[in-house]
């Protein structure tokens, strides 16, 4: 679930970074902000961070990015499981004993202070804890989305509705955007109001009709 890249940053850099993650009052803030589309264009660098230790280690990716966020965990604070659309990069600022864990094949991973981008297949349901004195500063840098071509499109839409929709979206429906997103069996993926659209092979409606939780309303033109 978690493997390191070849992307390395100073440890200068880093340690540059940990010295101002105590400007990042929020759970989570992002950093950069889209040039286009949410989910399939690169995203460029808020003008505040232009120039900053966090522009640069952005830039050892070599590659157009998308969200770029400082997430802030609490020590003994954890998320809720999900699994998420797009894969993750991780790279660790600061804490002292934050992990990952792959709740598929209930394994943990520590989250360690090596100067080092590390990619996260988040189709998998996880979760993150903090379980030391420090709290743990993670930039978290979504991985683009592909405008796949479909043969055989569909539209879908599924909205969420009823009592806590998005815990259950998260458990039941992400893996599966997750994968059919590798799998070249979706695209134009878009947020719309209180759901979802996009578009998937028609070979998919089978599969996907039978992981719609009941809080969540499908709907296929």
């Amino acid at each position: 679930m978690l493997k390191a890249t070849q992307f390395a940053v100073d440890t200068d850099l880093v340690t540059e970074c940990s010295s101002l993650v105590h400007l990042f009052k929020d759970f989570k803030t992002s950093i950069n902000e889209p040039t286009k589309n949410f989910f399939y264009d690169p995203w460029t660098v808020k003008e505040q961070y232009q120039g900053t230790a966090f522009e640069t280690v952005l830039k050892k990716l070599p590659f157009s990015i998308g969200e770029a966020r400082i997430i802030a965990l609490s020590p003994m604070q954890c998320y809720t499981q999900h699994a998420d659309i797009d894969d993750r990069y991780h790279l660790n600022i600061a804490g002292d004993a934050g992990y990952l864990l792959d709740l598929v094949d209930n394994k943990i991973y520590p989250t360690v202070n090596d100067s080092m981008w590390y990619l996260v297949d988040t189709g998998r349901l996880h979760t993150a804890v903090s379980c030391g004195e420090k709290i743990r500063y993670q930039l978290v840098v979504r991985k683009l989305l592909t405008r796949n071509r479909l043969r055989d499109p569909v539209n879908v839409q599924i909205y969420l509705e009823g009592e806590n929709p998005r815990f259950s979206f998260d458990n039941h429906v992400s893996p599966w955007l997750n994968y059919s997103n590798k799998k070249n069996l979706l695209t134009n993926f878009s947020i719309i109001g209180d759901g979802v659209s996009f578009q998937t092979e028609k070979k998919s409606l089978s599969y996907l009709k039978t992981i719609i939780p009941a809080n969540c309303r499908l709907e296929i033109d």
